[in-house]
């Protein structure tokens, strides 16, 4: 284990993180952002080393990737029926200390995200006040505490509500970043009540959300992150605040949006060995045999003449799924092949495979996981379909662009932020639209389809898209001058 330094210390919070456990998108950040913030050095970062640690859930699945890690800490959490055993033991991720807290509540079905949600309740309210509860029994105190999503959002309520009454605590800053607003942990009420903690009392937060650890975690931090500056605006208005706008509408001088960045190490096609020919922006004209390749496993018409459209996305109504599906439809009269990969909403599901039934000859609806496959879907397909009704960052539209695949998107969130639609071209990385409807997305496909057509033109909307800087650096140096801002020093 590396020297302490002598820079900011930062305990981040989060329910998964890659490569020990990932299920989503989450787990993702949390497994690149703090690594991107301990890298950072002169001449963007000229403060002392940021030394980050991470806090997980010592979930069922990390338990076997992890032999025999050393027990750090363990103590009771509180709880009105008797104080439940909490253990924490210590990992590393490239030398990054990671701690792991176990407890009854932690793996009672073995699952990440319980099928039970006030089983999941239980564990992330228990999760979340062990990680607090912890940093007594550390030789190491955070200077601020990063939360993550409603999973971590009663950690920042039970700081909040010790620091009014114990020293210890009253210097530790918070902020929490927000992925997914909707998802606000009501499940977790049950748990949060049998933990003994009060409703909270923060002015304009509706009477509703007293008891949710995301609103809770939210009214708590110092500092709220939006995970792009497009989500940061939408979450203000009734359309996606989902009754907390009026609420974020008095805290905008400490909301930020923060694109989340995309690890370019594990993303890209000169270095991808899933992938048939690897290829770079020098040998675009490799990327063509990907996508022959692709065609063939799909036993659908082998031709590069045929532009390939790819969906790699989760089955859900976020997702604009059937928002493609309906569009495609009114588009049946343009040459085109689809491929849709994913797996979840199961009418979503049937909606797909009635639309490869209608189209047999050219459309593909795999419904599973296949991260192998997804990657192959990337490098081959010549258009990325991302209808999203809101997505707050997003990362497929960055992988697609890595690819050379062009994005059509809807105009939201982070979507808006990272593709480029320019009426003349000459700034394109990608095509949007506005409205959530398969008319406007019909229409936009009928427009990509025909830039398409000039192979000229699309080769250097390709090319702008794989020269886009994605990576976490510009992001973790914005999140660390915001720790540096918090911390008072």
């Amino acid at each position: 284990m590396r020297v302490e330094p002598a820079g900011l210390k930062i305990l981040f919070l989060a329910s998964e993180a890659a490569p020990l456990i990932k299920v989503g998108g989450l787990g993702d950040v949390a497994g690149s952002l703090p690594l991107a913030l301990r890298a950072l050095s002169a001449p963007d970062w000229s403060e002392p080393e940021i030394d980050v640690r991470l806090v997980l859930p010592f979930h069922e699945a990390i338990r076997t990737k992890i032999e025999d890690p050393p027990l750090v800490a363990s103590f009771y959490v509180d709880h009105p029926d008797g104080r439940q055993w909490a253990k924490v033991y210590l990992a590393q991720i490239k030398e990054m200390p990671v701690y792991l807290i176990d407890g009854a509540a932690i793996n009672p079905d073995g699952l990440v995200y319980s099928r039970d949600p006030e089983e999941d309740g239980k564990k992330y309210v228990f999760f979340s006040l062990a990680a607090i509860a912890m940093i007594r029994h550390l030789d190491w105190k955070p200077d601020v505490i990063h939360a993550n999503d409603w999973h971590t959002g009663a950690a920042l309520y039970s700081l909040k509500l010790q620091q009014k009454s114990d020293p210890f605590f009253k210097s530790i800053r918070s902020l929490i970043s927000v992925h997914n607003l909707p998802f606000m942990g009501k499940d977790a009420v049950r748990a949060m009540i049998d933990f003994d903690l009060p409703p909270a009392r923060a002015a304009h937060l509706p009477k509703w959300a007293e008891y949710f650890p995301l609103p809770l975690g939210l009214s708590s931090a110092d500092h709220i992150v939006a995970v792009s500056p497009g989500y940061a605006a939408e979450i203000l208005t009734p359309e996606f605040g989902c009754g907390l706008q009026d609420y974020l509408a008095t805290r905008t001088k400490s909301l930020t949006g923060i694109l989340n960045g995309l690890d370019q190490q594990a993303w890209g096609p000169s270095t991808d060995k899933e992938i048939v020919s690897q290829y770079s922006a020098a040998t675009l004209d490799q990327k063509p045999l990907n996508k022959s390749a692709l065609q063939a496993e799909m036993e659908i018409a082998v031709d590069n003449d045929i532009p390939l459209l790819i969906m790699v996305t989760r089955m859900d109504q976020q997702k604009g799924v059937d928002i493609a599906v309906n569009g495609l439809r009114l588009a049946a009269d343009l040459k085109w092949q689809a491929v849709i990969l994913g797996t979840g909403d199961s009418l979503l599901e049937t909606s797909c495979r009635s639309l490869e039934a209608e189209f047999p000859e050219r459309v593909r609806a795999l419904i599973t996981y296949d991260g192998a496959l997804s990657r192959r879907l990337y490098a081959a397909g010549d258009i990325l379909l991302m209808p999203s009704r809101y997505e707050p960052c997003g990362l497929s539209q960055m992988i697609a662009m890595r690819y050379g695949t062009v994005p059509l998107a809807r105009s939201t969130g982070g979507l808006r932020d990272t593709i480029h639609d320019d009426p003349t071209l000459a700034e394109s990385t990608g095509f949007l639209f506005d409205e959530a409807d398969p008319e406007a997305f019909a229409d936009t496909l009928r427009r990509t389809l025909y830039i398409f057509s000039n192979q000229i033109e699309w080769r250097n909307i390709q090319m702008r898209g794989m020269n886009q800087d994605f990576s976490w650096s510009k992001s973790a140096l914005e999140y660390g001058n915001l720790y540096l801002h918090h911390s008072g020093r």
